[in-house]
This record gives structure tokens, sequence and C-alpha cells, in this order.
């Protein structure tokens, strides 16, 4: 089986890839995670089963390279914010067992309620994103690798996608464009920094089957050169994962 990757280019007017440590008010990264990388690949095409129990996917993105092309700006906001969370019968609700309630905005509930919380984020972004397709166990052979490969192609070089790609929140719609193997490249930005501890990803992309949504925080040690990122493979000894996830 080759080992195929997909680059494409994407970009934005705003970003936010908010450090965990500064959860409250809003910090973030100078680049993207691959976390939210996987992301948009996923919002462009995403394979698997879906039911009310479990989510079974047949493969997941492995973010290779992250190219920076525009220079990180920092822009503040001030974003109105709901205090309260989507309530755990929100799955009653789509599944039409229970009537929805509506979650207000203007509530005097204290933990409900609107609250005004500043935003340290990045303005006119533009990235190229290196990925490749791992099949789970079951999808393995070639006429599936072959398949997701060959859908994802057509997909992004017609710009079509499942869902909105977004950077970070989805308020900040993410455009991209596939990028041929023989195209002529912008070289990336002169950017150079050493970033530390960053989020790899909020999932364990090895699991077969997601029996529910508790969150596995992986770490990596990030270091941008010349504007390129290279992300380690999520099983590598470099990404700092829990000893037990949720699989």
């Amino acid at each position: 089986m080759s080992k195929r990757t997909h680059t494409i280019e994407v970009w934005g007017e705003l970003a936010c890839f908010t450090r965990p440590e500064m959860k409250v008010e809003r910090f973030s990264y100078p680049v993207i995670t691959p976390s939210a990388a996987r992301g948009i690949f996923d919002a462009i095409y995403w394979e698997g089963i879906r039911d009310t129990h479990r989510i079974k996917p047949y493969f997941h993105w492995q973010i290779e390279r992250i190219e920076v092309l525009e220079m990180p700006r920092y822009i503040a906001l001030r974003r109105n914010e709901v205090k309260g969370k989507v309530p755990r019968a929100a799955s009653q609700w789509m599944n039409g067992t229970e009537y929805p309630e509506p979650l207000w905005a203007d509530s005097d509930d204290e933990t409900t309620g609107r609250t005004q919380r500043q935003t340290m984020a990045l303005k006119d972004v533009r990235y190229r994103l290196t990925a490749k397709i791992i099949p789970k166990a079951q999808f393995a052979g070639p006429e599936y690798y072959n398949k997701f490969n060959r859908m994802f192609e057509r997909r992004a070089r017609h710009g079509q996608c499942f869902q909105q790609p977004f950077f970070g929140c989805r308020e900040f719609p993410a455009f991209f464009e596939y990028v041929q193997p023989q195209e002529t490249r912008r070289p990336p930005a002169p950017f150079d920094q050493h970033i530390g501890w960053m989020l790899y990803d909020v999932f364990d992309l090895r699991r077969e089957v997601v029996k529910d949504g508790k969150p596995f925080i992986s770490l990596f040690e990030a270091t941008v050169i010349n504007g390129v990122l290279e992300v380690p493979d999520f099983e590598s000894d470099k990404v700092r994962k829990p000893e037990k996830g949720g699989v």
C-alpha cells in the first residue's frame, strides 16, 4: 500500500487555536494545531458509520506537515459567550424522544447567562497542510484505501465539503484549495519559533469504535523552522498520550 499524501492550502480572516492553559480568556497558538488541521480534512471528507450509541470510523487523517504561509499576527477581540453547556438531554432532543428546551442567552441564572470574554486571535492566516489517510484494520485493503483517496481528491478539487471548515472556532470559517503535486508552491514565511508543548489532538486516533465523547488529550513538543512545523505520527513516542483512553 502506497503512503499517499494530500496537500491543501487553507486561509481565512480570523483564527483561534486556544491554548488549553488559557481556557477562560482565549489565547491562540501562533500556528494551527494538528487537531484543527485534521478537522479541516474531516470537514472535506470523512467516512464512517454513525448511530445513537457509537461512531465507527473507517479511517483517520494523520497530519504530516504544517507550512505557515503568512506571518502570525494577533488581534484582540471581545466576544459575547453563553456560560451554560448543552445539557445531557441533547441526544434525546435529536432522537425526538424529548422536547427540546432553549438555552437562554439573557437568562437571569448566573450559570447560563451571557458573558463577555477576551480573545487573542490570529488574523489573515494562510497555511499549507499535508496529510495522509490511515485506514482502520478492517478497511486496510487496497480497494478501500484507493477509494478513500479518490473520494477526497475529487471533493477537494471541486471545493466540496460536508460542513464548512473552520479555524478553531466555528465563527471563523476556513476556505481551501487542493494543491496538485506538480504545482509551483509559494515558499513558507520566514518564521522560526519554539512553541513548546502543543496540543496534538483531543481524541484517541487509534480507536476502532468510539463509545462516548470522553476527551483523550495528547501533546507534542512543537518547533517551527523556516515556516514549517513537522508533525510526528500519532503512534510516535514524541507524542505524549494518557496511559488509558476511551476506545
